[in-house]
């Protein structure tokens, strides 16, 4: 068995179609109609400003794979192109979301990488096979708000079937807090109402740089029907919620991982990166929820006194707001480092997230704010300087 079922079955009741732009309604046996079938209408010019239905489709359905591609171009401009999508008649989105967000890419920096559910293969095709049931109607729209024409090709493969009534629809969500506050929590999800299940979420940070060695001490914290103060779910940092540990870079993993890293050329050991993102879904470890739930990560960092400079845990105190149980002089867990002291201290970043949410029943997300998505994450000096010719 596989994660989508068992491949050797034959279900005849499953009616197979896939959308084009060679064949943009799906209609059997009018694929590769253009050019008398001779490769005609592969992909669309999509103007600045330009909004296109990429599917427009009755149900009962699903869709099984998202596939599309269009020129590397700067963050800004990739993260410029996005998405909505709208079930059953609804005039609300509940997928509204940059495209290179919604295939588990963060910062508008496209990276080879594979998961359960999503890929990039080679940093340029990107892949999604989130099953998305539709019971009535599915419509799909995409705009260009970058300021440049882009060249688009897509497939949209899905089946026409009915499917049980504990399938729930897909809902895809974008927050941006930039930069966030001081001892708030980021909100990754919230709002939508159950029964339902957390799929997962493709996280961006732009560390903002201090004098911290590390960003991500700040744990991830799952609140579920009804949780006020404390969460069911807490997990124990950030590196550690990826699947990762002491520290993070870039890496790649079914279920968590790493697609985006951005550091400058030999930075030093205890540096921050200027980017980062990650994704994680969970899909062995579910999150059901019944009727509500609010998904948060802390902005907590951790400070090293080394050895030699010990004058600067005074400095540090005045600097920062510690968080958990205070310094960390000597013992076990520095012994062997060059560190003399150790704590973790509240700090600010820019934090963005796309949240990936099952819900019974299809509603409203937030729109996306286009320009709070594209905001200061702009190719660094380094990242210019590296990129051929």
């Amino acid at each position: 068995m596989t994660l989508f079922g068992d491949p050797s079955h034959i279900d005849t009741r499953q009616d197979v179609r896939a959308l084009t732009f060679e064949n943009p309604t799906g209609a059997r046996g009018a694929g590769g109609s253009a050019a008398g079938g001779r490769k005609g209408a592969p992909s669309r010019v999509i103007e600045p400003g330009e909004k296109v239905v990429l599917a427009d489709i009755d149900g009962p359905g699903r869709i099984r794979h998202i596939w599309m591609t269009f020129p590397l171009s700067p963050p800004e401009q990739m993260r410029a192109i996005w998405m909505e999508l709208y079930y059953d008649g609804l005039t609300e989105p509940s997928i509204s979301v940059p495209c290179l967000d919604f295939f588990g890419i963060s910062q508008g920096r496209p990276s080879p990488y594979f998961s359960a559910l999503t890929s990039v293969q080679e940093g340029r095709g990107f892949n999604a096979y989130f099953p998305m049931p539709f019971r009535k109607h599915l419509r799909v729209e995409l705009t260009n708000s970058a300021s440049k024409p882009i060249s688009l090709y897509y497939q949209i493969d899905y089946t026409l079937e009915a499917f049980p009534v504990d399938t729930g629809y897909l809902h895809v969500s974008f927050r941006r807090e930039n930069p966030t506050t001081l001892k708030r929590d980021f909100v990754i999800a919230d709002g939508l109402r159950g029964p339902g299940r957390f799929l997962g979420t493709s996280v961006g940070i732009r560390v903002l740089k201090d004098d911290m060695v590390w960003y991500g001490e700040g744990e991830v914290k799952v609140y579920r029907d009804g949780d006020k103060a404390l969460p069911t779910i807490c997990g124990t940092g950030l590196e550690d919620y990826v699947g990762s540990a002491w520290g993070m870079n870039a890496h790649t993993a079914p279920y968590g991982g790493v697609p985006v890293h951005v550091a400058a050329p030999a930075s030093p050991e205890f540096s921050l990166p200027d980017f980062v993102g990650f994704y994680r879904w969970h899909i062995p470890d579910p999150i059901v929820f019944h009727t509500d739930l609010k998904v948060t990560i802390q902005q907590i960092g951790a400070i090293g006194v080394f050895k030699g400079q010990e004058q600067m845990l005074e400095v540090y105190e005045k600097k920062y707001t510690l968080a958990g149980n205070g310094w960390i002089i000597g013992g076990p867990i520095l012994e062997g480092t060059p560190a003399y002291a150790f704590a973790i201290a509240e700090r600010v970043d820019d934090y963005c997230a796309a949240a990936f949410v099952y819900c019974a029943e299809p509603q409203a997300v937030s729109r996306l704010d286009i320009r709070s998505a594209v905001a200061d994450i702009a190719h660094t000096d380094y990242e210019l300087n590296a990129a051929p010719g």
